[in-house]
């Protein structure tokens, strides 16, 4: 019910290589469909209005599952299927909508009637894989998707290092942005708990009770973690738990070529702002569908998560009954909105455009003193934004009379972004690959989207304290309070800077959102919904 071949493969810019060897072993994650997409598009909107008895009634994994997922017929179906084709089922579930499997790319070939051809990749110095027509099956109904099928993309981490933003741009490193100089890390760079003391700004809310995720490619190793605090004279209290959701290693040593420096700042944001997080899961694997499959079933549910990376799947709408299942189950999905400033074709803004995901963005922060307040805010030059690349529907709460006008030159047709934004300059401590830690090095919306994951663990443990369910996805919310009276009291309101062709003004625009959250001010109006 996606489409599984490239553009490049259909319109011959990819040159046709050979075929790949048919002995080779891959693995592939096959997703089922939802049930009735209109009844859970009625269910996901009725969430978060306050007049609908379904306000803030959350189903559990199970509960969608017996609504929305597929049946038990069905999916004993699709796994009979790829056992008669001799592929191996290692993973997956109902409650997960998907079926993992390995074998042969022969059996592949045989199962989805297709060739999984080599190709020369228009863009990128390599060969890649991918299959030469549209998958098909000999099932009564229709598959949703099958990850794994292509390597055309490859994800990547959306953090900048200053040195290589210089190189590209060749400048002088020094000549990019100051250091910072009210950070209390070393050389006075910016640590997570800055983070708390300017966006939360109060001691009482840690997360404690929370669970929350980390949407990872790649393990870690746990030991630049323990550096990290150890050089910032700080304990870290939260368990963190490594999750491969598909067999994919959850360690990651430079050494032997793998870089950490995304997974451990994403989990050094996410601590510094939420101390007291009751769990801190990296769910780790090697597809999309793969790993947000297990966000949407794993006990305990994380209800906030951080994604830092990007990536530009086949088909934009791949993702969207699971973005969809995480709102019908109360999960927030923060996913930074990328570094390289405009979003564009060749920019490619995913998976921060989705409808049902919350896009961050980036800013310049400056606070009053080492650990202080808030103090001013600005645009990051390089905020990732603008109006879907993909397409992609513009949702109900941005058609709000107030939200897009002639001044962010935003669409009334596709999805705009990012929603929100946080600090996202070059001024951070950074602990990674084994080797001696940076201060003011690297920067980018990695350091925003778990930042934003983490703000929201501390609303869900106030409304929890309240006896009162978790906030749900946040979007309605934060665009209700956007074009009310209480928007400036709620956000800091980013109004200077600009990052390629949109400029940050008053309100909502297409570099900051509705801007950065205002202490306590945002989180008590998140609380009174």
């Amino acid at each position: 019910m996606t489409h599984q071949m490239r553009e490049a493969t259909l319109n011959g810019q990819a040159k046709l290589v050979g075929h790949l060897p048919t002995d080779k072993i891959m693995q592939l994650n096959i997703v089922l469909p939802v049930r009735d997409q209109a009844g859970l598009d009625a269910f996901v909107a009725s969430l978060s209005d306050r007049h609908s008895p379904n306000y803030r009634h959350f189903l559990t994994p199970a509960e969608f599952t017996a609504r929305f997922g597929p049946t038990q017929q069905d999916y004993d179906m699709v796994v009979q299927y790829v056992k008669d084709y001799g592929l191996k089922v290692i993973g997956g579930s109902r409650d997960g909508m998907d079926v993992e499997v390995k074998g042969a790319v022969s059996a592949i070939e045989s199962a989805f009637h297709v060739n999984i051809m080599t190709y020369q990749h228009p863009d990128e110095n390599r060969v890649f894989y991918a299959p030469d027509r549209e998958p098909t099956v000999d099932l009564p109904f229709s598959l949703w998707h099958i990850s794994g099928l292509d390597n055309f993309s490859l994800p990547h981490p959306l953090y900048v290092k200053k040195s290589d933003y210089a190189a590209a741009k060749g400048i002088n490193a020094n000549a990019v942005v100051g250091h910072a100089t009210t950070g209390s890390g070393p050389s006075a760079s910016f640590l997570g708990s800055d983070m708390r003391a300017a966006y939360y700004g109060g001691t009482a809310l840690t997360g404690s009770g929370q669970n929350l995720g980390l949407f990872e490619y790649y393990g870690t190793d746990l030991a630049d973690l323990t550096t990290y605090f150890k050089n910032a004279k700080q304990t870290n209290n939260v368990p963190v738990t490594l999750l491969s959701t598909d067999g994919t290693s959850t360690s990651c040593v430079y050494k032997s070529g793998c870089d950490d420096t995304e997974q451990t700042l994403d989990m050094t944001q996410a601590i510094g702002m939420a101390p007291g997080l009751k769990s801190l899961v990296m769910y780790v694997g090697s597809t999309d569908t793969a790993i947000i499959s297990a966000m949407t079933t794993h006990n305990p549910l994380p209800t906030t998560i951080g994604c830092s990376w990007g990536w530009t799947p086949a088909d934009p709408n791949t993702l969207n009954p699971y973005f969809e299942k995480m709102a019908a189950q109360g999960q927030n999905f923060f996913a930074a909105s990328g570094d390289s400033s405009t979003w564009s074709r060749r920019n490619e803004a995913w998976p921060a455009d989705n409808a049902y995901v919350v896009s961050v963005g980036g800013t310049d922060l400056t606070t009053a003193s080492a650990g202080g307040a808030w103090k001013s805010e600005t645009a990051w030059a390089d905020s990732g934004g603008g109006i879907s690349p993909d397409k992609i529907a513009i949702p109900a709460w941005q058609k709000q009379a107030g939200v897009i006008n002639s001044s962010n030159k935003g669409s009334t047709t596709y999805r705009n972004g990012p929603d929100v934004a946080a600090n996202a300059n070059f001024t951070f401590y950074v602990c990674a690959d084994q080797t001696t830690c940076t201060a003011n090095e690297y920067g980018g919306t990695s350091f925003a989207a778990p930042m934003w994951a983490a703000y929201v663990a501390l609303v869900n443990q106030q409304l929890v304290a309240n006896g009162n369910p978790t906030i749900g996805f946040i979007d309605p919310y934060l665009y209700s309070f956007g074009v009310s009276s209480s928007y400036k009291t709620d956000c800091h309101d980013i109004t200077s800077g600009k990052s390629g062709s949109y400029s940050a003004v008053t309100g909502y625009d297409l570099v900051t959102g509705w801007g950065s959250p205002n202490g306590q001010a945002l989180l008590n109006a998140l609380v009174a919904e």
